[in-house]
């Protein structure tokens, strides 16, 4: 991908392709969830109303000091931030982008800092999920980045990942998360969302695991009907995967309607897990269904992995890998 491409790449995933505050589905028995989607929304109605020109802070302050230019979606996953921070740009007005962390902080790569500043100034909206804690190098960049947009007008909309062993199993960050971003901190209006993951609602605890012909057959009907499978034994795959910058896997599973793995096995190397799980990130967001054969995919973080400093990210690959393989079976 060009960097034209990858900032006209930088909308809301298929998944929330259509997220809106109306159809977020709050869990009553956590009251902060719909909290929430009322300051998202009282923040994108402040996004009707800005200004592109230095000076934009201190105006606004004056005319709304309860608003301020940057949110920070504070929780733990699975609790709707993805779909509120995608539902609050659908609801932005101008220009505006839309994106993981690791998308951003490829692209003031490739740009370059001063050329990416000029790229995104004049944009009404960043909404920026899985800001990622765990980076000081490119927390700082990512920092002075949004900085310099924000003089200039830009709002900010931000969820995180947590750092190493949060308290909370990855929940409510938020004092990390300003602590990280320094200058920024002040900007930000922290909203707390409670709540347990909501793939866990509707599905079974653990991934589901096909044989070696259950695998094919799923393949075989799934071309019979005309769509397009990436069938891959595991081990290919992740050694592939390293070949590719992750900010390169959405071009990847473009068009997938499928992904079958078979013989999959457990990963004992961090940057092979993490690798993977930035790959099953965009096969998440992409909603594509996953029929695999081996070890069950909640169960590959090998080697003590779950209990280390990235505890978070794959707490949240286990789920949306129970989940990608429910909706295979369904």
């Amino acid at each position: 991908m060009t960097p034209d491409e990858m900032v006209r790449a930088l909308v809301p995933p298929p998944q929330f392709a259509h997220a809106s505050f109306e159809n977020y589905v709050p869990d009553e028995s956590y009251p902060s969830q719909m909290q929430a989607v009322e300051i998202s929304r009282d923040f994108a109605k402040a996004g009707g109303d800005h200004s592109s020109g230095r000076g934009f802070m201190s105006k606004m302050f004056k005319r709304a000091p309860t608003v301020k230019p940057g949110v920070y979606l504070d929780g733990g996953f699975g609790v709707g931030k993805t779909h509120l921070l995608a539902a609050t740009w659908h609801a932005f007005s101008g220009r505006k982008y839309f994106g993981t962390f690791i998308e951003y902080t490829s692209l003031v790569g490739a740009l370059g800092y001063q050329k990416a500043v000029e790229a995104f100034t004049g944009a009404s909206l960043l909404a920026i999920d899985e800001f990622e804690l765990d980076d000081p190098g490119d927390t700082m960049v990512m920092t002075r980045f949004l900085g310099a947009l924000v003089e200039k007008g830009t709002h900010v909309m931000a969820t995180s990942n947590t750092p190493p062993n949060a308290l909370g199993e990855g929940r409510f960050a938020a004092q990390d998360f300003l602590r990280e971003i320094t200058k920024l901190a002040d900007v930000f209006k922290t909203v707390r969302i409670d709540g347990v993951d909501y793939r866990r609602r509707a599905v079974e605890g653990h991934a589901i695991v096909s044989s070696p012909a259950e695998v094919q057959d799923a393949v075989d009907a799934c071309i019979s009907a005309g769509k397009t499978v990436a069938q891959d034994d595991f081990r290919t795959l992740i050694d592939f995967l390293a070949t590719v910058h992750p900010s390169k896997y959405v071009r990847l599973v473009d068009g997938i309607s499928l992904l079958a793995l078979t013989d999959v096995s457990e990963l004992t190397d961090q940057s092979e897990a993490l690798r993977f799980v930035a790959f099953i990130d965009r096969v998440y967001d992409a909603e594509i269904p996953i029929v695999a054969s081996g070890v069950p995919l909640d169960a590959i973080f090998g080697g003590g992995m779950v209990d280390g400093g990235y505890r978070k990210k794959y707490l949240r690959s286990v789920s949306r890998l129970i989940a990608s393989t429910g909706a295979a079976s369904a």
